[in-house]
């Protein structure tokens, strides 16, 4: 599921990647056919401007045209079987109109214009045996005649464009294009390709920008698109136009905002949906290794006072012992209190087993700490006297009263003052201080035991853990009780620590809030 969710996410980039980069490469083709668009119709306004400007110079002479026969063309094509002859002329003719004074601010200097114009004649000869050089000027009446005459626009057109471009050449920039015009042609055109976003412009003159520019342009490598303008007769392209968007990947992005707000839309849902299955499957696991590891801390909980039962048990057959009404009951009465917190712990067992909650629900009250520390004692008591060993009680805190579960906290003590008489291999001999810092209470448990390594005491609270005890194979467990210690401590927001040396023992150090 982890990986479909990571694979939709990675779909979900891809596509934006490649939608952005489609988009930027339709921008770019709409932008590039703009600035072509504006170039010629810049190159045709002006153009058509010059050709004005002739018009009303050729109509404002009032003088007769001076002709002048630029070429004749004489074609003969006879059909020997028919007799029948076509003769085609063609006669190219110029009319030049002079103009003297000065033209155009004195910027550009002609000896006149030409006008160009051509007639053209068919004539069909039906029967005509002979018609050659001798006869042709002599005046033969043809059977079909066609005569056309008219302007050659073509080379009218070719010989302004080359003095437009000649003449145009002599003009600056400034003098040939205006910010405005500039300015109009290029929104117009934007708005029809469906670009909508603001823009900046400039035109070059050798890598050089000129008057003609907007106010706040600015080239940008990745946003700036350029093309040559205004070439001259022998194609040279002095000037450059240059657009620039500020705001393109803005805009770009507003393109694809819709459907992108869709689709992290979609894909938060399905995030969302996973995240709530993924914590539901945590919390159920958490639920169950509480419930585990609760059953396990009281399964081996249940050692230590079936452990004392047995004791008392023996101790009470034993002949001399079953005479003595007193050490009897006190045996009975040992006996009687192990089996109340057994039953204590199976009520707390069936409780939890109940509950579906991340953490264990401990009911805390009020408490004496060094009297809970006197309760578990007497709870180790019976098996302390089995190895003969001793408990010394250093209490030296002036502030006792904690905010506690005592049956957890009794347990807690009783786990370490166990381990401390399992892990003594000769007689056992604790020592139990109590002392205050600030608003906390220290209770420190310390063994002469066999100690442990730098790493038993990172790994000492882990469940299950159990450093080896080389040769020593009577120490048994199953590496809960530390854990659970820890466990129960936390819960009571306080700190349990162990310090220790290989074949020194080991003092363990709980630290718990005061009640004000």
């Amino acid at each position: 599921m982890s990986l479909s969710l990571i694979g939709i996410i990675l779909v979900q980039v891809y596509w934006f990647n490649t939608s952005f980069k489609n988009n930027d490469e339709q921008f770019k083709y709409h932008v590039t056919q703009v600035i072509d668009n504006v170039a010629d119709k810049l190159e045709k306004q002006e153009e058509y401007s010059f050709y004005d400007k002739i018009n009303h110079i050729k109509d404002s002479t009032g003088k007769i045209p001076e002709k002048e026969d630029l070429l004749e063309i004489l074609f003969v094509q006879r059909n020997t079987k028919t007799n029948k002859t076509i003769i085609y002329k063609n006669s190219i003719t110029s009319e030049k109109y002079d103009y003297n004074g000065p033209l155009f601010n004195k910027k550009f200097n002609s000896d006149g214009f030409k006008s160009f114009s051509s007639t053209r004649l068919t004539e069909v000869y039906n029967n005509k045996k002979t018609i050659d050089n001798s006869t042709l000027n002599k005046s033969l009446i043809p059977d079909e005649k066609y005569l056309k005459e008219g302007n050659l626009d073509v080379l009218n057109k070719a010989q302004l464009q080359i003095s437009y471009k000649d003449y145009a050449s002599t003009l600056s920039i400034d003098e040939r294009i205006s910010k405005e015009k500039l300015r109009s042609l290029l929104k117009k055109e934007l708005v029809e390709h469906g670009v909508n976003t603001k823009f900046e412009f400039g035109i070059f003159s050798n890598k050089n920008l000129t008057k003609i520019k907007s106010d706040d342009f600015h080239f940008d490598k990745d946003a700036t698109y350029s093309i040559p303008i205004l070439a001259d007769n022998e194609g040279n392209e002095k000037y450059e136009l240059s657009v620039t968007f500020p705001n393109k990947k803005k805009f770009l992005l507003s393109e694809l905002v819709s459907i992108t707000i869709l689709s992290i839309v979609f894909t938060l849902i399905i995030l969302i949906a996973y995240t709530s299955a993924l914590n539901q499957l945590i919390r159920q696991r958490q639920i169950s290794e509480i419930k585990t590891d609760f059953i396990n801390n009281m399964t081996h909980e249940f050692k230590t006072p079936i452990a004392t039962i047995n004791l008392a048990l023996d101790a009470i057959k034993n002949p001399k012992i079953i005479e003595d009404k007193e050490k009897v009951f006190r045996y009975l009465q040992m006996i009687r209190d192990e089996n109340k917190r057994m039953h204590a712990q199976v009520e707390n067992v069936l409780r939890i087993s109940k509950l579906e909650k991340k953490e264990l629900d401990i009911e805390k009250g009020s408490s004496n700490v060094e009297e809970v520390i006197y309760d578990a004692i007497d709870h180790v008591n019976l098996i302390l006297q089995d190895r003969g060993g001793e408990i010394n009680k250093h209490f030296e805190a002036a502030r006792t009263s904690v905010l506690i579960n005592e049956v957890h906290f009794t347990n807690v003590i009783v786990n370490i003052l166990e381990n401390a008489i399992k892990y003594s291999p000769e007689t056992p001999k604790i020592d139990i201080y109590t002392e205050n810092i600030k608003d906390m209470i220290l209770i420190k448990v310390k063994d002469q035991g066999l100690g442990m390594s730098k790493v038993a005491q990172k790994r000492v609270f882990e469940k299950f853990y159990r450093e080896h005890t080389g040769d020593l194979h009577n120490v048994k467990g199953h590496g809960l009780g530390l854990a659970y210690v820890k466990r129960i401590v936390e819960d009571h927001n306080g700190q349990v620590f162990v310090e220790s040396e290989k074949g020194k023992g080991s003092t363990f150090i709980i630290k718990l809030p005061l009640i004000n």
